[in-house]
This record gives C-alpha cells, sequence and structure tokens, in this order.
C-alpha cells in the first residue's frame, strides 16, 4: 500500500489505477468509492485503460456516483478504442438502455476527450 501511495502521488498510471482498485475492493485499506474514483480517475486522465474501464463500471452500476449511462459508456468507449474487448462489450449493453440521443454525447464526449499529464502528484495525497 504504502509503494502503490509513493508511485501514486509521483503520477504513476498503473500505481494510481491498481490504488484506485484497492479502495474499490476494501483490499489493505478501508473500502471508500470516493477515494477510488479520485485514483482511478488520475490513472484515467492519463490514457490508463483499466482506470477508464472501472470508471465506466462505477457509473454503469452506480456504485459510489449517480448512475450515469453516458459517462458510463464514454469511459467505456476511451478503454474499448485501446483494445480492452470487455469494455466494448460493456458500454454496448449499456447502450440497449439509451437512446440515440444519449449514444451521440457519449460518442461526442469521447470524440473530444484528451489525456492530462500527470505532473507531480504529492501535493494531493492525504
Amino acid at each position: 500500500m504504502r509503494w502503490y501511495h509513493l508511485a501514486a502521488g509521483q503520477g504513476y498510471a498503473a500505481a494510481q489505477s491498481n490504488l484506485g482498485a484497492m479502495y474499490d475492493r476494501g483490499e489493505g485499506v478501508p473500502q471508500s468509492y470516493r477515494e477510488a474514483l479520485k485514483w482511478y480517475r488520475k490513472a484515467a486522465d492519463q490514457g490508463n485503460a483499466m482506470a477508464q474501464y472501472n470508471i465506466g463500471s462505477m457509473y454503469a452500476s452506480g456504485h459510489g456516483v449517480r448512475q450515469d449511462y453516458v459517462t458510463a459508456h464514454m469511459w467505456f468507449s476511451l478503454s474499448a478504442a485501446q483494445g480492452d474487448e470487455d469494455a466494448a462489450k460493456n458500454r454496448d449493453v449499456i447502450a440497449e438502455h439509451m437512446t440515440l440521443a444519449q449514444i451521440g454525447e457519449a460518442q461526442k464526449l469521447a470524440r473530444i476527450w484528451k489525456p492530462k499529464p500527470h505532473g507531480h502528484l504529492l501535493s494531493d495525497m492525504r
């Protein structure tokens, strides 16, 4: 846990994604969807496909966030664009519950999304 925190604080997306998963499942830390989403988002913003998939799952299921198929579809699409087949399947499943306008909005959000540089994130650690 300590090493993941140190690496995540330095901006390493894989460590951030793993830390998010630990908080998501309560493995070695108290379970916290808020902390999970925070770390997943840091990794996803750098283009980490696993973190993007996990954020999509949170929004699709409503775990720790308000259920939002448009946002879930966007994150699944970003992950799927990197070859994650499960993300593509989940995106298609939730699309069955969406209107064409919602799907169009999600596709637009995915098209305009841009990764953010990680910078130094030590000040964000709490």
